[in-house]
């Protein structure tokens, strides 16, 4: 059993606050923070209705494309060389291509993260 719920794409946790008798929700997988609750799994489900419909139209207001969650598909053309390199590594690793581009991408992107880090901080990052 999930404790979720989904409405236009977007995922949001569904959290029983037992003190206040309600279930708080957050919009999941996006960066902004978008949060709201119910008193009763129908009201929940309205108000992330209402929450999300409210999101989209304040980005459109103010001119920006709402943050989507990513679907988890992903379609990349490469160049056959980039392509026949990354068949090879992933089978020198024993993987399938697709289990070897999530780590390289996983780590591209982690590696992306601590250099902003740094940079944010005031050390110098060496570019690549």
């Amino acid at each position: 059993m999930t404790n979720t719920m989904e409405y236009r794409g977007y995922v949001a946790s569904m959290i029983f606050d037992a003190e206040d008798k309600v279930i708080v929700g957050r919009v999941l997988d996006v960066d902004d923070i978008i949060t709201f609750h119910g008193e009763s799994v129908r009201e929940f489900e309205r108000n992330l209705h209402t929450i999300v419909d409210d999101y989209i139209a304040a980005c459109e207001k103010l001119g920006a494309a709402p943050e989507k969650p990513a679907s988890g598909r992903l379609m990349l053309r490469v160049s056959p060389t980039a392509h026949a390199a990354a068949l090879k590594a992933a089978a020198r690793k024993g993987v399938s291509l697709n289990k070897w581009a999530e780590q390289a991408l996983n780590a591209a992107s982690r590696k992306s993260a601590s250099q902003r880090t740094s940079r944010d901080s005031g050390g110098e990052v060496a570019s690549d």
